[in-house]
């Protein structure tokens, strides 16, 4: 029976209130408590839904606050400098600081074993500089397209409208705007709030072909063309696959289709909508390129590449072959990792399902280079990137630029709530709640998405002139040094088997990727 004391208690409490209220009137107050405690403990003896507070009235509704007050009480308590997930409390102080323009400088050493693997550092050199191009620039063009892009090495990752507020949206424009990057629409469609800065515009295509969506779901022509004419769009984006949740596809209930969501994505309000897995405008490596051709075409000659997560390496390969084959080449391709965020995924695709950055972006630069191609494809990244070290790395091992969503979104005041999914974001950035998202002003914001990336990119170029470049471009992966185990460490180059330029073509066979070679096919995506 002591399972029930906690409501006998209020019961007989809130009797002793009643009986001296007439002598003592400000027993009204604590009347009032039990008498509320006392209905919760009768509702929870009746209620059918929660077997602990059947059994434990009253007393068991302590599990279901500390269980809400969790996820709090290790962000801000419990959690070291560097336990915290996905973002620990170190790189979000970092970006926090980076986006308010004030010093990110830390005091007293390290907070990670440097002793233990995977530990990652930078070979500086004796004849370290400053290097005099503050702002550096990657221009995306393969040979023969017609309005190549001079691109930030930072820019705004995917991130659509209706994932993202309204105001979030038009924040990170303006700061992209004021500071010369440019900004993914995300699969969503571009816009009206994407295109309110004016900032640089990379329209992205995911397979529901939003902002060009026939009434059947297929890829629409014309539509097309006349959005990408728009001259705010740069480049050309198609989505084969998303870090978080690679090969998932999606739905978008009829009850979220509003009239702007309608107006973005070119679909009739309230109307539920499928984004299947996979691309319905091609099925094989050569068709995905002539697509590519197509979309470049249709845009007048604006740099028009893909992204994908790594999945299946001969896939890759295959599309490499393809290249080949038929002579087109995209004008960049993006490799997104794993680790990459999302709004909501299923924790098996969150934690088990694609490659992590570092994996995917090492077999990218290895079948590009082994296939000669390197020199012709701009190759980005994006997943987890905030610092300049994880920018750097990424540089020395292949990538021409990075792409970063949820540093934006921290510099916009992301608290890491995970709550990205249930419309309460309680800054105002992940939600549609008119009145959450009062709370961002975008001026203020778009300020620190501008201080974000100038104080990045500056910190970036310190490191790179710490290794004795001038420019990241400069940056090779002989500069990067990686612990294997506590005794053995490798320069990039051995650490990750980079491959010679054009090995693939004379002697896959001797080749980590000799398999997987032989197994593509340009043709088909299924092995052969």
């Amino acid at each position: 029976m002591y399972r029930y004391l906690p409501l006998v208690a209020a019961v007989f409490a809130l009797a002793l209130c009643m009986i001296g209220f007439g002598a003592l009137p400000w027993l009204a107050v604590p009347g009032l408590v039990f008498g509320f405690l006392v209905l919760i403990g009768l509702y929870d003896l009746v209620q059918t839904r929660h077997a602990l507070w059947r059994n434990f009235p009253i007393v068991a509704r302590i599990r279901w606050i500390a269980e809400e007050l969790r996820p709090f009480f290790r962000a801000y308590i419990v959690e070291s400098e560097t336990e915290g997930r996905p973002f620990n409390h170190e790189e979000r102080a970092m970006v926090y600081r980076r986006a308010k323009d004030v010093s990110s400088v830390e005091p007293f050493g390290s907070h990670l074993d440097i002793d233990k693997p995977p530990y990652e550092w930078l070979s500086h050199s004796v004849t370290a500089l400053h290097p005099e191009d503050k702002n550096p620039r990657v221009l995306v063009g393969a040979p023969g397209t017609a309005k190549p892009y001079s691109a930030s090495v930072l820019n705004i990752s995917a991130m659509s409208f209706g994932a993202l507020g309204a105001h979030a949206i038009e924040a990170l424009n303006r700061g992209a705007a004021k500071g010369g990057f440019y900004h993914d629409t995300g699969e969503g469609g571009a816009s009206r709030y994407h295109r309110a800065g004016g900032g640089d515009l990379v329209w992205e295509l995911g397979s529901g072909y939003f902002g060009c969506r026939a009434k059947d779901g297929s890829f629409d022509p014309a539509q097309f063309a006349e959005t990408a004419s728009l001259d705010q769009i740069k480049m050309i984006e198609i989505k084969l696959s998303q870090g978080a949740k690679p090969g998932h596809g999606g739905v978008l209930p009829g009850a979220k289709v509003t009239p702007e969501i309608a107006e973005a994505r070119g679909i009739p309000v309230g109307q539920t909508c499928y984004s299947p897995p996979a691309h319905t405008a091609f099925s094989t490596p050569i068709g995905l390129l002539e697509y590519v051709a197509e979309l470049r075409e249709l845009s007048g000659g604006k740099p028009t590449g893909f992204k994908l997560c790594i999945g299946n390496r001969w896939e890759f390969l295959a599309i490499c072959k393809a290249m080949l084959e038929t002579g087109i080449r995209p004008d960049f391709i993006v490799i997104d990792g794993a680790e990459g965020g999302t709004g909501a995924a299923p924790a098996e695709f969150l934690d088990h399902v694609g490659s992590p950055l570092r994996a995917g972006l090492v077999l990218a630069r290895n079948a590009l280079v082994g296939c000669g191609l390197k020199d012709q494809v701009r190759l980005a990244v994006s997943g987890k990137q905030v610092s300049a070290f994880a920018m750097a790395s990424s540089l020395a091992l292949g990538a021409d630029w990075v792409n970063s969503a949820r540093g934006f979104m921290f510099s916009l005041g992301c608290i890491q709530s995970l709550n990205c999914h249930k419309n309460t974001c309680p800054t105002g950035i992940a939600t549609t709640d008119q009145g959450r998202q009062r709370g961002l002003v975008v001026a203020d914001k778009a300020d620190r998405v501008f201080n974000f990336h100038k104080n990045t990119v500056a910190a970036l170029m310190e490191v790179i002139g710490a290794a004795g470049c001038e420019h990241p471009s400069e940056l090779t992966p002989r500069h990067i040094m990686h612990r294997i185990t506590e005794d053995i460490t490798e320069p990039g180059h051995r650490a990750y088997k980079l491959l010679d330029r054009g090995i693939l073509l004379e002697d896959a066979a001797m080749t980590h990727l000799g398999a997987e070679w032989n197994m593509a096919q340009a043709g088909s995506f299924t092995p052969a």
